[in-house]
């Protein structure tokens, strides 16, 4: 290579004076906007003189120094915008008259077009970048939004949003308030805005100050509602019948302990029954810990870990629920003594002080049990302390962050248990309509896998089961149960709607092909060999079809209900428990959540009917064979709650549920 040659390699390219970058400063009224053509790279313009990218410039230094923050904001604001077109005046009029004096060199023509094609929005984008690209809703939390925290992607905001941001920002401890929707005039009878939530008595919701607030959960009670002021009108008595003195300790409570022949029994029908749907235990592990408990002297279980105690005792009780050979009245009070022995447990070890996995393990299962008791108010309570547990624990967080020399396996349970917490706080609230708990959250779904070489192995369709319910449970909260906790519309635009739609169907699409063909015929002939796998299934798509229900059945003032998408997806979630119930009856029984959320198909499905008969006369709803189908859908409903509420097993919750949806029909 020549001289000359290596010369013109090492020159420094010059940038065309067409690409100069304007950045223009305002200091005062009469700001030039002329660069100079001698200089090169980026030109400040500014009232107290040009400066280049070196900051050079008459007292430029001293100026920036002693500008405030919001001064700072004004600035910027007065330069590049408000986001509603109000720009600088002195920038505006400068420009206009440079374009009248037919001034070529002060803006180049590519500035020029690049200007007008940023002049397009006129309104800022204040939400973060990653949250614009997907077009999901952003709470513009900093330093980083909520819905990146759980994508776990990287949340950036765009230079004005992050100056109203500072500018704007609440004294009150910086804190956002989420604002539910404005009022217009005095309506008497408010529209709720989901039509799976209509159809209510409304006088009966008055005591807790929403339309919508828990109206599901209050319809399946009988009209005589308590005098006293319960939250949610079911399971007013206590949930924890006390047995025990004051001196007894944890040697009482494990003298009450069954023979272990019994609670080898009982231990079976939880694994058998409940296990399935909330694969949360690990059972090689706890069976070896269980060995040993019996193993050990009176003396020595009586210093045994309590939360282990309270963990043995609600599996019984859990068991006991699903127990066909006593009558319902024994199979209840049974269970119930159990679960009281298991509240025992954990307080006399100091549970509210002292957290441990085995006792979150415990609290999430006394949850359950509460909930399939008619105690669901006590559930939901019980269940915040079990979220302030969980989160104190940091089972909320990375595991290889917060435990990195813990060993695999139990990294892996601490995922599982934080999974069992995140999903029942997420459909419970969206059963209820009440606010989510688990929002914070960086423990990815992706980093829970099935360890193949370890002795401790899991059921072959666990890991799979408990990543398809989390990945399902992490989109409804972030788009379904906040919205229907304020009463607000899920999707504002038909945009949105379609997206979040679209959304669900990519999430089914990730589910193992064992959970996604769940024809009658073939569940009924898979439940002879493994009945594992067909629980698992009928209650991953009863949840997913759930709340696609939802998404369709969503109105605002803009976005219509989906009448037929609506009435698909409640078809193919109630259609789950028909499956549940002709397969295991007894079980179907004992499922309040499984229960609960048909009748709410049920229900939205007859709401549905009802508006479109009203709309467009009864005489489509007779014709079309997708309305044919969904009066099928409640009929088929009622006869199965008409069982349930006759005989020795007589439900009178049942009983409420067939009067409701029988009104439907009139």
């Amino acid at each position: 290579m020549d001289h000359d040659a290596g010369s013109r390699l090492r020159r420094p390219r010059q940038p065309p004076q067409q690409q100069q970058t304007l950045v223009w400063q305002t200091g005062g009224s009469d700001a030039s906007l002329t660069p100079s053509p001698a200089e090169s790279g980026t030109i400040y313009a500014s009232s107290i003189g040009v400066h280049n990218g070196n900051g050079n410039g008459a007292g430029s230094n001293h100026r920036r120094r002693r500008r405030s923050t919001l001064a700072d904001a004004e600035d910027t604001i007065a330069v590049h915008g408000d986001g509603y077109g109000n720009g600088s005046r002195a920038a505006k009029r400068e420009r206009s008259v440079s374009a009248e004096d037919g001034d070529s060199d002060a803006v180049s023509p590519t500035t020029t077009e690049h200007q007008r094609k940023k002049q397009k929005r006129n309104k800022p984008t204040l939400s973060c970048f990653e949250c614009v690209g997907r077009k999901t809703k952003c709470d513009r939390g900093r330093p980083h939004c909520l819905a990146c925290i759980k994508r776990q992607t990287k949340c950036e905001y765009a230079h004005v949003a992050n100056v109203l941001e500072e500018t704007t920002r609440s004294a009150a401890n910086e804190r956002r308030m989420t604002k539910g929707p404005k009022k217009k005039g005095d309506a008497l009878k408010p529209q709720i805005p989901n039509a799976a939530d209509r159809g209510f008595n409304v006088n009966r919701l008055k005591a807790l100050g929403s339309v919508s607030t828990s109206t599901g959960l209050l319809s399946n009670v009988p009209y005589s509602a308590p005098g006293s002021s319960n939250v949610f009108g079911i399971g007013s008595e206590h949930p924890f019948a006390n047995y025990w003195t004051c001196e007894g300790g944890l040697p009482e409570v494990i003298s009450v302990l069954p023979e272990k022949v019994q609670s080898d029994i009982l231990l079976t029908r939880y694994f058998e029954c409940v296990d399935p749907v909330y694969p949360m235990l690990h059972r090689q592990t706890f069976y070896a810990d269980y060995e040993h408990f019996w193993s050990l002297s009176r003396a020595e279980k009586d210093q045994a870990d309590g939360a282990f105690v309270a963990l043995i005792f609600v599996m019984l009780a859990l068991g006991t629920q699903f127990v066909t050979s006593t009558s319902p009245r024994e199979r209840k009070q049974t269970a119930e003594f159990y679960a009281s022995a298991s509240n025992q447990a954990l307080r006399v070890s100091s549970y509210l002080s002292i957290a441990s996995i085995r006792s979150v393990q415990a609290m999430v299962l006394i949850t359950y049990f509460l909930i399939n008791d008619n105690h669901a108010s006590d559930g939901w309570a019980f269940g915040g302390i079990l979220m302030r547990q969980a989160y104190a624990m940091g089972l909320h967080r990375d595991p290889n962050i917060v435990v990195p020399d813990a060993s695999p396996f139990e990294k892996q349970q601490r995922r599982k248990v934080w999974q069992a917490v995140l999903l029942q706080d997420t459909f419970l609230t969206v059963l209820l309509s009440l606010p989510p708990s688990a929002t914070h959250t960086d423990v990815s779904v992706d980093d829970l896998k099935q360890d193949d070489a370890s002795i401790a192995t899991d059921d072959p369709t666990d890991t799979d089961y408990i990543k398809s319910s989390w990945t399902l449970a992490n989109l409804v909260q972030e788009t379904i149960c906040s919205p229907r906790s304020l009463d607000v519309p899920i999707c504002t635009t038909v945009r949105q709607k379609s997206k979040l739609i679209q959304d669900f169907r990519t999430v089914y699409r990730t589910f193992p092909t064992v959970f996604r063909y769940w024809d009658p015929q073939v569940l009924a002939e898979m439940a002879q060999t493994n009945k594992r796998v067909v629980r698992q299934t009928l209650f991953l798509c009863s949840n997913y079809f759930h709340n696609l229900m939802l998404v369709h059945a969503s109105e605002s003032a803009d976005v219509p209900v989906n009448v037929r998408g609506t009435l698909e997806a409640a078809h193919d979630a109630i259609t789950a428990f028909f499956i549940l119930f002709a397969l295991f009856e007894a079980e179907a029984r004992v499922w309040w959540v499984f229960n609960h959320r048909a009748f709410l198909e049920a229900l939205c499905i007859g709401n549905v009917l009802r508006e479109v008969a009203r709309e467009e006369g009864g005489s489509n709803v007779a014709e079309d064979p997708l309305f044919i189908r969904a009066k099928n859908d409640i009929m088929r409903m009622i006869d199965i709650m008409e069982i349930m509420s006759q005989g020795e097993q007589a439900s009178e919750t049942a009983r409420t549920r067939v009067q409701v949806l029988n009104e439907l029909l009139l």
